[in-house]
């Protein structure tokens, strides 16, 4: 962790910090969001406030709670939220070279913090320097800006009403489209990928589980392997 800190990122960190400024308010808006709905439904606020700490995945966190609120069982909340998060294992993949090689505890908080949209964020930058303090700059704050959230909603209880009124899910897909589109625009590669992934997606979103067509749209990443490979 050390040799983190001794990193020289400070000329690079006021850009990173105002880039990830929406990033972080997004999470936070989404995480009140998520606090309340917790509440509201009748959980404790303890459990959405030690969920977000411990678990920290937002789309599996939502997806649980739901589970819950409905009537299902502990495991069966755990299984749903297992199988959203099984996405992670690839963006780990993808940024391992950012929190590897660092000690135990920074591979394990690094590990902590993968999201999609760190993830997003620290690919987005083209330098291996800029990678890793794009990494820790957004994913600390991301983690900071979503536990205050939850636990500003959770304490707020039903006092919002209504959060979906409000349209807080659409937060996250707004950003993470904000973070892709210049990868998007100057890869040719990674844009038929992501078509390819999209119209997978789409065309078993009636089909299957809210959840699973994520999964799968990460099928379009093979198209970019064979590309690699015959480059």
């Amino acid at each position: 962790m050390r040799s983190l800190l001794r990193t020289p990122m400070a000329p690079m960190m006021a850009p990173l910090v105002r880039d990830s400024a929406l990033v972080w308010l997004a999470s936070g808006v989404v995480g009140v969001s998520f606090g309340a709905i917790a509440v509201a439904g009748g959980l404790p606020v303890w459990v959405p406030v030690v969920m977000s700490l411990v678990v920290y995945a937002g789309s599996a966190q939502f997806s649980a709670v739901g589970v819950l609120l409905a009537g299902g069982g502990p495991l069966a909340a755990a299984a749903t939220g297992l199988l959203l998060n099984t996405r992670t294992a690839a963006f780990s993949l993808a940024v391992a070279d950012v929190i590897g090689g660092r000690g135990r505890l920074a591979r394990f908080l690094g590990a902590h913090l993968v999201t999609d949209e760190t993830v997003a964020f620290t690919l987005a930058q083209r330098d291996p320097a800029q990678r890793r303090a794009a990494f820790w700059v957004n994913g600390l704050g991301l983690f900071a800006a979503w536990n205050t959230g939850v636990l500003a909603g959770a304490l707020a209880g039903t006092a919002l009403g209504d959060t979906a009124t409000y349209g807080l899910d659409a937060a996250f897909p707004a950003v993470l489209v904000a973070l892709v589109l210049p990868t998007l625009r100057t890869d040719a590669r990674i844009r038929r990928c992501a078509l390819l992934g999209a119209a997978l997606a789409l065309a078993v979103t009636p089909a299957v589980p809210a959840g699973v067509p994520v999964l799968l749209a990460l099928a379009g990443l093979v198209r970019y392997g064979r590309g690699e490979a015959s480059a």
